[in-house]
């Protein structure tokens, strides 16, 4: 079971919330600690998850949860709707990179997730959950008006019949009707979530491709993360004088930069020596041709 199914698991089934995504991150800018508590600072992991509710209405969340180190259980700290997140800073517009902010009403957080592949799989679903729940939540609202002028109709109708049975005592539709036009005109709609230095094709032009193409890079990156781990520790593990069986990354790519240069070197020097044939070529044809012009006279 990978890190987001346990999350989800652990964390967000039991609270009746389905999990959409969740990013690992760090702090972009650190708060200043004393020396004390500067060797805690990565005793834990934290993570940004995005979840919806499955009860009606639906309501979309941003939780913030932690994994302290030496622990397999996760711990839920934060949790904002999407209401109260009012930007999404995407740092740079031009080029994949792992910064991102969230602004809320009363927190500003500056993260770093773990690759950016991960932040542009973090933001693209993130915006499309927040298209879904915006347009969902103006249906919902179109609904309601539509059933309030219903009844207002109703409520109409039926003064108008009251009004006629009891005279003129009774109140007049007309003062329900502003009642409820004061109502529906002091209802202020919550302001939306502003996306900002987010590229295109994570908001406008998204598509299926470019997740697919997201968590295949962050599969990747993942996987190149625990090799390295699992070497370090291999490495840590060996006794003097017992040869490591794995190398590490930085050795793999050595190799390969060296077997490039060694290949390089051999097309190089085949290279040289078909240019000396060709010489030799062409002084072997200049020769048969004056030796063919003399003969000739």
């Amino acid at each position: 079971m990978n890190i987001q199914s346990a999350i989800n698991k652990e964390v967000f089934i039991p609270r009746d919330e389905r999990m959409l995504v969740a990013v690992e991150v760090w702090r972009r800018k650190r708060k200043r600690l004393s020396l004390l508590l500067s060797g805690a600072k990565a005793d834990y992991a934290t993570f940004i998850c995005v979840s919806v509710t499955r009860t009606r209405p639906h309501q979309l969340l941003i939780t913030k949860v932690k994994r302290f180190s030496g622990s397999s259980s996760f711990t839920r700290r934060s949790q904002w709707t999407v209401e109260q997140l009012r930007q999404v800073n995407g740092i740079n517009p031009k080029k994949d990179s792992p910064e991102f902010d969230l602004v809320f009403d009363n927190a500003v957080d500056q993260w770093v997730a773990s690759s950016s592949a991960e932040k542009c799989i973090f933001v693209q679903i993130l915006y499309h959950a927040c298209q879904t729940y915006w347009v969902g939540k103006a249906g919902d609202l179109g609904k309601t008006g539509k059933v309030g002028k219903m009844g207002r109709q109703g409520s109409v109708s039926q003064g108008t019949r009251d009004e006629i049975r009891a005279g003129p005592s009774e109140p007049s539709p007309s003062s329900t009707s502003r009642t409820l036009q004061a109502r529906r005109k002091s209802y202020i709609p919550p302001k939306q979530t502003e996306f900002i230095n987010c590229q295109s094709k994570l908001t406008r032009d998204a598509c299926t491709m470019n997740l697919v193409i997201y968590r295949c890079k962050a599969f990747l990156n993942h996987m190149k993360n625990k090799m390295v781990a699992n070497q370090i520790r291999s490495a840590g593990r060996g006794q003097p004088g017992q040869r490591v069986k794995f190398s590490t990354v930085g050795n793999v790519v050595q190799r390969v930069n060296v077997a490039l240069g060694e290949r390089g070197e051999r097309l190089t020097r085949a290279e040289d020596k078909t240019v000396e044939l060709m010489q030799k070529a062409q002084q072997f044809a200049d020769t048969a041709h004056k030796l063919s012009l003399k003969y000739s006279k």
